[in-house]
């Protein structure tokens, strides 16, 4: 009872912080579960999980709220850093095949990517452009690593720089290949969760000359909401060896440039010539 009185005399701020971790550490907890133990109301309760849900820290759902991934929620960073760890890992030894010397790279904010970033030190010199500052933190004073850390609005939940603002800072830069991750996969599609991030993809996208997806074999399982790109809008899909065969196979049906990590031989196919202007027109 102590703790419950104890938190009853905090601010909006230090309470919807114990929600947050509470959450986060029980994966669900129920709203009148919160109100007592913080001697509150449940009124009080609702309006902290909307904001809480607003900064992507949670889900707010019938009774309570979850910090398990949907349709709507990304999750946050410190699950998604321990996801499916293996394929992450097996995804950017082979990506780390498509970087050379002294190019400039940009990743998105995705965990996937970073386990790719983390490789770079036996790469460089390299230039990394990035909006996620986990990777920004983890190359920070490497040799041979120039960094260029894309600002805008800070989301605590992605741990990245999010919005308008990032995505203009992206458009006035240019990058030789970009490696990023999406949330979910769906008819031959990438799809997320949240339109700011999908906004600041799509200018990492534009402003890069090269594209690179890496998607574990999870991502043909979930479910979101927001359409980012078609897969063929990139050089490359990379797919761990967990991918089920008959997904590789639509895709590679769809024409999606498509590596099973581990295999041999990456790299970019060669771009169809352009066709040659009609004189006529």
């Amino acid at each position: 009872m102590s703790s419950a009185k104890g938190s009853s005399a905090a601010g909006p701020r230090d309470r919807q912080e114990q929600i947050r971790v509470r959450v986060v550490e029980q994966g669900f907890v129920r709203i009148e579960e919160l109100a007592e133990v913080l001697a509150v109301s449940p009124m009080t309760i609702h309006r902290d999980l909307d904001a809480l849900e607003r900064r992507g820290w949670l889900r707010k759902v019938r009774g309570g709220a979850s910090a398990q991934p949907s349709a709507l929620f990304h999750g946050d960073v410190r699950h998604r850093m321990v996801a499916m760890s293996e394929a992450k890992e097996e995804l950017g030894r082979a990506a780390l095949g498509l970087v050379g010397r002294a190019q400039a790279l940009m990743f998105d904010e995705s965990t996937t990517a970073l386990r790719l970033a983390r490789l770079l030190p036996a790469v460089a010199p390299v230039t990394v452009i990035s909006n996620f500052l986990p990777l920004v933190n983890e190359l920070a004073g490497e040799p041979g690593i120039e960094i260029i850390s894309l600002g805008g609005v800070y989301y605590p939940a992605y741990e990245a720089f999010l919005g308008m603002e990032t995505a203009e800072y992206c458009a006035a830069l240019r990058a030789d290949v970009l490696f990023m991750s999406t949330t979910a996969v769906t008819r031959g599609a990438c799809y997320h969760q949240s339109p700011d991030t999908v906004l600041v993809k799509r200018a990492l996208m534009a402003s890069s000359t090269r594209r690179v997806l890496l998607i574990d074999h999870t991502k043909f399982a979930k479910q979101a909401i927001h359409r980012l790109a078609p897969l063929t809008d990139f050089d490359l899909v990379v797919i761990d060896r967990g991918t089920d065969p008959r997904d590789v196979e639509a895709m590679r049906d769809q024409g999606v440039a498509v590596h099973v990590a581990g295999d041999p031989g990456i790299g970019f196919a060669a771009r169809p010539a352009a066709a040659a202007p009609d004189p006529a027109q």
